[in-house]
C-alpha cells in the first residue's frame, strides 16, 4: 500500500481551534501543555518522572487481563515494565462501540501505537507503552450501540442502564450475527467472524469484550487496555474525588480557561459543572448534586449525603464515584506515567479548556497529539480520480465546486460573462452620468436597473454552465460516485464506516499499513491506496 498526505486545512472537515493548534498559533499556547514535538517529550519526561503509583498500576492491569497475558507476550511485557521508572504510556481513550464503531477507532489506536515507536527512537533509554483507555463508566449508550457497514446500520437493541462497561452481553448474538452476515466468504472474513464472536458471545459483559477485541488486533504491537473502573485505581484518586465535589474547584478552573478560550476567538466543547462526578452503581449513573441545605443528593434516586457522608462514602468506596468528560482526563494523569494523549480534533479542543484544573491540582498536564486521520481507498479509485483531472487534495470540495470546475476546464465554450458584463457596466457607467445631468435622483433608479440586469446575467451564466453539463454527464456522475465512496452520507470515511470491510480485504496487513504510514506528529491528513 503507498500513502499520500495534504494539509488538515485543505480537507475542510476540522475547527478552527485545532488548525491553531496544530499551525502553534501563540494565542493557543497558553492554554496548552508542550508541544508535540521531540523537544517537547524530551521536557515532558523530566517533568513526569516518579509521580506514579506504578505497583498499584500493575496490579490492576494484571488482574483486568488475568489469564490473557500468559497467552499475548508482548502486553505481558509492557505490564511488566510500567514497573521500572524508565517506562512511560501514551495514552488513547475511546467509548465501548460495538465492533470498534466508525474507523477512527482503529486510527486512535494506531497512532498511539506508532507514536510509541517513535518514541522508543528519539529515546532508546527509556520505554514507552500505547494505551488505549476504555470509557467504560460512560452510559451513553445510544452512542455506542450501533455501527455501519456498506452504510447499513447495525443496531444492538436492548435495555441499557448503568455504565456501559458493566452491560451484560447476552442476548448480542443476533446483533453479532447480523454484522458477521456482512462480512462475505474469505479467510479473512472467517477470522474477523471468529475474533467478534469469541469477543462479544465468550465474555460476559462490554469492557470485558471490548478488551479482549481491541487485544486480538492490537495485541501483538504491545497495546495496554485499561478499566478504570477499578476500585484500587479509584483509591489513588479519592483525595482528588473528596477536594474537587467539596470544594468545586475544577468548575471554577475550567470556567476561567473557557471564557479566556473565548475572549482569544476559540470555541469550547465542554461545560464543567460544580460537581463533575457521578454516583455509580451496577443500576445506575447518576449526577451528584449540592441541595441548598448543604447536602449532596443523587438525583433521581432518594440518596442524600451530609458532607461527613459523603467523605466517609468517598473513602471507604471510591469506586462508586465517577468522573465526569472534564474530570476523567485528571484521573488518568494521576493514576498512569503519562507523556501524551492522542484524540480527535473535539476532544483536542476540550483538552485545552482544562489545564486550570490540573495546573490547580498540581498534576503535569500531558502533550496533546491529534490522532491521524486518513482515507483508505485503492489503485481502482485513485484511477478514477486521475482521470478525471481531480487530485486527492481536489476531492475535499463540495461537490457542485467539483463539477462546476471539471465542465470549465474540460468546455469547448466560455462560460462566464465577466467580459459581456464589463461591456454593459460600462454602458451603465454613461448612462448613469447622463440621468444624473438630467435630474440627480434619477441615480437610484439606473442602479436599480443594473441591479436586475446583473441578476440577469448571472443567472444566464449559470444556465450556460448547467447546459454544458449535459455534455460531460458521463464524467460528473463518476464525481458522484467517487464522492459517495470516499465520503459516505457526506461525511469524512473515517466517521462513518467500520473498519470490518477493509479488513476482510487486507487481512492484518490493515493494521500494519495504518501503523507504517501513520505519522503521528507530522498532523499530515493520510491517504492510503
Amino acid at each position: 500500500m503507498k500513502a499520500t498526505y495534504i494539509d488538515y486545512k485543505d480537507t475542510n472537515s476540522f475547527s478552527k481551534t485545532l488548525l491553531a493548534y496544530l499551525d502553534n498559533t501563540p494565542a493557543i499556547a497558553p492554554f496548552a501543555g508542550n508541544r508535540p514535538d521531540l523537544a517537547g517529550f524530551a521536557r515532558q519526561l523530566q517533568a513526569k518522572a516518579g509521580k506514579t503509583d506504578r505497583e498499584r498500576l500493575v496490579r490492576s492491569l494484571r488482574g483486568q487481563y488475568g489469564d490473557l497475558l500468559q497467552r499475548q507476550t508482548e502486553v505481558a511485557s509492557h505490564v511488566d515494565a510500567l514497573l521500572d521508572t524508565r517506562t512511560f504510556t501514551v495514552t488513547t481513550g475511546h467509548q465501548l462501540n460495538i465492533f470498534t464503531g466508525p474507523l477512527y477507532f482503529i486510527f486512535k489506536i494506531a497512532s498511539t501505537i506508532r507514536l510509541a515507536h517513535d518514541l522508543k527512537d528519539a529515546f532508546p533509554e527509556y520505554t514507552f507503552v500505547p494505551v488505549y483507555w476504555m470509557a467504560t463508566e460512560d452510559h451513553d449508550f445510544a452512542e455506542i450501540n450501533h455501527t455501519r457497514l456498506h452504510g447499513k446500520k447495525i443496531v444492538w437493541e436492548t435495555t441499557a442502564q448503568g455504565a456501559t462497561g458493566r452491560m451484560k452481553t447476552a442476548g448480542m448474538e443476533d446483533t453479532v450475527r447480523q454484522y458477521q452476515s456482512f462480512l462475505g466468504l474469505s479467510d479473512n472474513s472467517s477470522k474477523l467472524s471468529k475474533l467478534i464472536e469469541e469477543a462479544y458471545l465468550g465474555h460476559d459483559n462490554l469492557a470485558a469484550a471490548t478488551r479482549h477485541l481491541a487485544n486480538s488486533l492490537f495485541g501483538s504491537h504491545g497495546l495496554v487496555v485499561i478499566d478504570a473502573d477499578d476500585a484500587s485505581l479509584k483509591q489513588c484518586f479519592a483525595p482528588f474525588i473528596e477536594q474537587d465535589i467539596l470544594g468545586e474547584y475544577s468548575h471554577k478552573a475550567i470556567e476561567e480557561t473557557s471564557a479566556a478560550l473565548k475572549e482569544v476567538g476559540f470555541s469550547t466543547q465542554v461545560h464543567a459543572r460544580e460537581i463533575n462526578f457521578f454516583y455509580l452503581t451496577d443500576k445506575f449513573r447518576e449526577r451528584i448534586v449540592k441541595l441548598g441545605d448543604g447536602r449532596y443528593e443523587v438525583l433521581h434516586r432518594g440518596i442524600f449525603f451530609t458532607e461527613d457522608e459523603l467523605r466517609a462514602e468517598i473513602a471507604h468506596h471510591p469506586e462508586r464515584f465517577s468522573p465526569n468528560v472534564v474530570m476523567r482526563p485528571l484521573y488518568q494523569e494521576v493514576i498512569l506515567p503519562n507523556l501524551a494523549y492522542i484524540g480527535g480534533g473535539a476532544e483536542m479542543v476540550y483538552w485545552l479548556q482544562l489545564k486550570g484544573s490540573f495546573q490547580h491540582y498540581g498534576v503535569d498536564f500531558p502533550i496533546l497529539v491529534p490522532r491521524n486521520s486518513a482515507m483508505i481507498t485503492d489503485d481502482s479509485m485513485a484511477v478514477k480520480v486521475l482521470r478525471l483531472n481531480l487530485t486527492f487534495k481536489s476531492i475535499f470540495k463540495d461537490t457542485d465546486d467539483l463539477k462546476k470546475e471539471y465542465v470549465r476546464r474540460h468546455t469547448k465554450h466560455r462560460l462566464t460573462l465577466n467580459d459581456e458584463w464589463m461591456e454593459l457596466n460600462a454602458i451603465f457607467s454613461k448612462l448613469r452620468l447622463r440621468a444624473h445631468k438630467i435630474d440627480p435622483s434619477l441615480g437610484p433608479s439606473t442602479d436599480a436597473v443594473k441591479a436586475r440586469l446583473k441578476k440577469a446575467v448571472n443567472n444566464l451564466e449559470k444556465k450556460l454552465l448547467k447546459a454544458d453539463k449535459r455534455n460531460h454527464e458521463d464524467a460528473l456522475i463518476q464525481i458522484d460516485r467517487i464522492k459517495e465512496k470516499l465520503f459516505p452520507g457526506g461525511v469524512l470515511q473515517e466517521r462513518s464506516e467500520n473498519f470490518g470491510l477493509l479488513y476482510v480485504k487486507y487481512g492484518d496487513k490493515l493494521i500494519n499499513e495504518l501503523i507504517q504510514h501513520f505519522d503521528p506528529l507530522a498532523f499530515k491528513f493520510t491517504i492510503i491506496y
